[in-house]
């Protein structure tokens, strides 16, 4: 089979994983990167032998004959580039989360793409976390009968002021970043949320914005799920990088804890499995869980490209997730609870 060409559009931290991944799979070959410091282009197509570079994303667009794009660039910078490949005919886009700066350009993205017959995919590969996956395995068994409530938390300390001073300048914080993660693992896991109720704070010293960020929301399925977000958090057993989960049912629980431990209690009987992951020359073992994660999504979504399965992570699904974010902003600032068919409205 023909290996299907891309690009990748942004060098920063996190595109070392995100190419690293590509890697693992057949069928496709990085030609091209842009960054608009070309030294960290240039690293970065060295270290995976990318034949060539650019700092011009225009020019990129016109030399190269993609088959998609991966945008791998700031927040604000997303609705650009996706732009720009529709203009210059690339017929699959992927973006990194969150897909936009706000609710809004979010819309506009997925609704251009729509009308001119183009994919888009939105790179969120929380929900691809091997304990994740299981936990879902385990909690669709019915095992634990009927869910009558769950929590889903992400509780930090990881000092990511310190290693990325930018954010302190961010009006939006936590909800943007983390919510992005923890919501859409929301949605995989229990479906879709009706109305929500939401709380932020500052915890941290000299930020601009949330740190904090608790979510009280009803779901279409009936059942209460509080999320809580943190990086002010100072546990035992810190979250960064995934999520702990609970999920209480009529004949027992499921729980995701540390050392990515799932433990099942049904009818007093106590079951425990603990996940485990492969390990790749690009990714730190330390954050294995969500490195590895970056495989599966791209696999799901180059299946979609090829036509050979159809990809979780589409525009127009990651948009869902997009609004609880932007809906939990308006309850936060209204100090009211707000259903998602309004707040669908009255954007």
């Amino acid at each position: 089979m023909k290996k299907l060409k891309f690009a990748v559009l942004g060098t920063g931290f996190w595109s070392q994983f995100q190419l690293g991944a590509w890697t693992e799979l057949e069928n496709v070959e990085c030609v091209a990167v842009y960054n608009r410091t070309k030294p960290k282009a240039e690293a970065l197509a060295k270290r995976f032998g990318v034949p060539r570079v650019y700092d011009d994303p225009v020019e990129l667009f016109m030399k190269e004959d993609l088959d998609f794009v991966d945008i791998i660039t700031d927040v604000d910078t997303h609705s650009k580039f996706v732009e720009m490949a529709v203009e210059h005919g690339v017929q699959h886009i992927i973006c990194q989360k969150p897909m936009a700066p706000d609710y809004t350009t979010a819309c506009n993205m997925v609704k251009l793409c729509s009308d001119k017959g183009r994919k888009l995919y939105i790179h969120e590969n929380y929900r691809w976390q091997v304990p994740v996956r299981r936990f879902k395995e385990i909690l669709d068994s019915g095992i634990i009968g009927k869910p009558f409530k769950a929590r889903v938390s992400f509780l930090s300390g990881y000092p990511v002021f310190e290693n990325q001073p930018f954010l302190r300048e961010l009006d939006h914080f936590i909800l943007t970043d983390m919510g992005s993660h923890v919501f859409d693992i929301c949605r995989f896991l229990f479906g879709e949320v009706e109305s929500l109720w939401c709380q932020t704070g500052k915890v941290s010293k000299g930020i601009k914005g949330e740190d904090m960020a608790a979510v009280m929301m009803h779901m279409e399925s009936g059942i209460p799920l509080y999320s809580e977000l943190s990086y002010a958090s100072r546990m035992e057993n810190d979250s960064f990088s995934t999520v702990w989960v609970l999920v209480e049912g009529s004949k027992g629980s499921i729980s995701l804890g540390p050392g990515f431990e799932i433990t099942t209690v049904v009818n007093g009987k106590i079951s425990r499995e603990k996940c485990t992951f492969p390990s790749y020359s690009w990714a730190d073992p330390d954050y294995i869980v969500n490195h590895a994660s970056g495989l599966d999504i791209n696999l799901n979504i180059l299946n979609d490209i090829l036509g050979i399965g159809s990809a979780e992570n589409t525009g127009a699904d990651n948009l869902k997730t997009v609004e609880i974010v932007w809906a939990s902003y308006e309850s936060a600032k209204t100090g009211k609870m707000v259903r998602i068919s309004d707040f669908q409205n009255k954007s």
